[in-house]
């Protein structure tokens, strides 16, 4: 029987072209977090099921790939669940690794500590575009610094990085865990219901006010309530504008919403349009949620109109860390959506810059052993003036071979034939 040569679903072999673009937008990455103090880690791509299990990862938790006990710790006729035969788990995103990273390092880590993440992940999601079972995540996160400035670097690295990249015109949407739970508890929800409100409203932009509403009453949530709830994202229609939507709140809420955390998020707001180094608008989104149940203060999401939902995101979590040793500590992380970037880099035609540096020398079949190693030569010389050298043998079909070159990017030939 013969093996199968595609990818496991969800999954996805990366061509040349693709690759190149994927090495190039790493390096950016990596120069523009590293200028902003950032310093690069790995984690190991399997955690303990607990830890992933652990009740923080909202949905995510669902979609793990779990791994089963191996050896003599795999006792498949005593399991009685699940957990009986299970281990590890391949982690679905960086933020709980680190923060299992942070809390086992602590003590020979600076403080704050600015970190750095780019690696793979794993979820048994349904896949689409732009979405895969396996994907390359990249995260900055600051740990140990309590103040708004934690978000401020954030979105000023994260933002600076896109601009780089060629985009433009793209949003930063911004609310506050501690906002959304002051209009619930407003509108006369109960504290225990939040996460269930919360779960109705993150499904706004697909299903409306209306759908929302109703999502909210088949829930057995009373009819007045849901109104009140609702009333408010009508008061907010349209004040975009951080200072505007925020101050129309704390005059609305009265004391459900803590000025000083109105406050911060304005200085945020006002740090961030003061140093802009891409065109780029930072928006106050009321209905944005963010799935995961550790956010415990600000939360943010890049929208970029090429691609019609989110590119990327984050926010604060202060808690996480406190559920490794029990001491809370201040963390804030922001995460670009690599594997949409790419795509729509790829879409887009996207020339690495410096790609047009690149020959290809033809080598005739029959050249001798002295004149091959006068190519060898030459192409070192070219090299290390920056070229990039592909010496290759010439084919039968040349034409054909140079086209195939040109697909990956060669835009000059030189031949060489044997005397």
């Amino acid at each position: 029987m013969a093996l199968k040569k595609k990818p496991v679903n969800g999954m996805k072999d990366i061509m040349p072209r693709e690759m190149e673009i994927r090495d190039y937008v790493t390096g950016v990455i990596k120069e523009t977090y590293r200028s902003f103090g950032f310093t690069p880690i790995e984690t190991p791509c399997m955690e303990d099921i607990q830890n992933l299990s652990s009740k923080q990862g909202g949905e995510n938790e669902k979609l793990i790939f779990k791994v089963l006990k191996r050896g003599e710790k795999l006792k498949l006729e005593e399991a009685k669940e699940e957990m009986d035969v299970v281990d590890y788990g391949m982690r679905y995103d960086l933020t709980l690794p680190l923060s299992r990273f942070y809390a086992n390092h602590a003590n020979d880590l600076p403080s704050p500590f600015k970190a750095l993440q780019i690696g793979s992940v794993w979820r048994a999601d349904r896949p689409q575009r732009g979405r895969y079972r396996q994907f390359t995540q990249c995260d900055i996160d600051i740990l140990g610094e309590a103040g708004n400035i934690a978000e401020i670097e954030l979105i000023t690295a994260t933002t600076t990085c896109l601009g780089k990249l060629g985009f433009s015109n793209f949003e930063i949407r911004i609310n506050e865990r501690r906002i959304l739970k002051a209009m619930a508890s407003y509108a006369g929800f109960s504290e225990d219901s939040y996460d269930d409100v919360f779960i109705s409203l993150d499904k706004m932009d697909k299903i409306g006010l209306d759908g929302v509403r109703e999502d909210l009453i088949s829930h057995e949530y009373l009819a007045d309530v849901v109104d009140k709830y609702l009333e408010l994202f009508s008061l907010l229609d349209g004040q975009r504008d951080v200072e505007t939507a925020v101050t129309t709140l704390l005059e609305k809420l009265g004391d459900k919403l803590d000025e000083a955390v109105a406050t911060s998020l304005k200085e945020i707001a006002a740090a961030v349009n003061a140093n802009k180094a891409a065109d780029f608008k930072l928006v106050f989104d009321p209905t944005l949620v963010r799935g995961m149940s550790y956010y415990t203060g600000t939360i943010f999401e890049i929208a970029i109109p090429e691609f019609g939902g989110s590119c990327g995101g984050g926010g604060r979590y202060d808690e996480m860390i406190g559920k490794f040793t029990g001491q809370n500590v201040p963390a804030c992380g922001f995460s670009i959506g690599f594997e949409r970037i790419i795509l729509l880099l790829l879409e887009q035609d996207f020339k690495v810059p410096g790609s047009d540096n690149k020959i290809a020398y033809l080598v005739d079949k029959k050249m001798p052993a002295e004149g091959l190693a006068n190519i060898m030569k030459e192409a070192a010389v070219a090299r290390n003036e920056g070229r990039q050298v592909l010496v290759v043998k010439m084919n039968k079909n040349k034409k054909f071979q140079k086209e195939q070159l040109e697909a990956q990017g060669y835009t000059e030939f030189k031949d060489f034939y044997a005397d």
